[in-house]
């Protein structure tokens, strides 16, 4: 039986392996990455769709090829299961999208711990209780923690009233420690976030006040006008109408006055000279309001009084 066609179509579908540029590939293999400086062919890029596309993967399949290529001839590092090929080191300085970002600035824990030499460690959230043979969990709701808070009996000091629940005040130490708690973390974010945006803490503080208190200001109906000042508060700045001062120059008075008689002589009617529209309402309203007075005081009159 003959199988040299077959043979031959077989190796027809074959690609191979070794790939001639004129300028040899420069490669970084930290990267994967390859750089061809070798001229395309013009009339295969100005050829139709299908042939352009042809010519496009046949180079992007050598150059894959020169890449494996490269891959193979580097020292490989044997594993359990698998063989892998060691990657030297980045040539290829790539662009950053964003700067590098800062250095984290260390938070007064932080601090504190690397003075002290305190390290963190991970402790499991249940805890084994040989008194009980269970696990609890290490806080919270049937902690371990909660058997100490709650003795079966408490002295009660000598400064103290005799007949104040010991109990109580236990409890409320607590709340006051976890305030405490809260407060300091409070602090130390927003010292944080002052940092960040390359503040003080106390600048930051002080302009977050500022703010509020001129924000304050316009919660009443004249705009903190008339609130009593605080020493060091910040100038609001806005509009304020301009009025005109009650004794001023009788010829500008009467130019003003002559200015608004000429305009209502001609016929304006706009809303700086006269409101047509609001004189009406505002004489419909005091005709409607002297009527009602008249018919109250009517209706108030008593009919045949005299001593019965």
């Amino acid at each position: 039986m003959d199988v040299s066609g077959i043979l031959e179509e077989h190796k027809s579908r074959l690609r191979p392996v070794q790939v001639d540029r004129l300028i040899p590939v420069d490669h970084d293999l930290g990267s994967l990455a390859g750089f061809d400086i070798n001229m395309l062919n013009d009339a295969a890029l100005q050829t139709d769709t299908d042939a352009r596309e042809a010519y496009l993967q046949s180079l992007s399949r050598e150059g894959t090829q020169l890449l494996v290529n490269e891959l193979f001839s580097l020292p490989t590092v044997v594993d359990d299961d698998s063989v892998y090929a060691a990657l030297p080191k980045r040539t290829t300085v790539l662009p950053r999208e964003k700067p590098v970002p800062k250095e984290k600035e260390m938070t007064r824990w932080e601090k504190f711990a690397k003075i002290k030499g305190i390290q963190k460690r991970k402790r499991g959230a249940m805890v084994f209780d040989e008194a009980q043979g269970e696990w609890r969990p290490r806080f919270g709701f049937k902690g371990v923690n909660n058997d100490g808070q709650q003795p079966w009996l408490l002295e009660v000091p000598q400064n103290a009233d005799q007949y104040q629940d010991q109990y109580q005040v236990r409890r409320e130490e607590k709340k006051e420690r976890i305030a405490k708690n809260m407060r300091r973390q409070q602090r130390n974010t927003e010292e944080s976030a002052a940092k960040d945006v390359g503040l003080s803490p106390y600048k930051m503080r002080k302009r977050d006040l500022q703010s509020a208190l001129v924000l304050s200001k316009g919660s009443t109906a004249s705009m903190g006008r008339f609130d009593a000042e605080i020493k060091g508060e910040p100038r609001v700045k806005g509009l304020r109408k301009k009025r005109s001062p009650l004794v001023g120059a009788a010829g500008a008075e009467k130019s003003k006055s002559m200015d608004i008689l000429n305009r209502v002589a001609k016929g304006d009617t706009s809303s700086t000279v006269l409101n047509v529209r609001k004189a009406q309402r505002a004489i419909n309203n005091s005709k409607r309001a002297a009527g009602s007075s008249g018919g109250r005081d009517g209706g108030n009159k008593r009919k045949g009084s005299g001593k019965r």
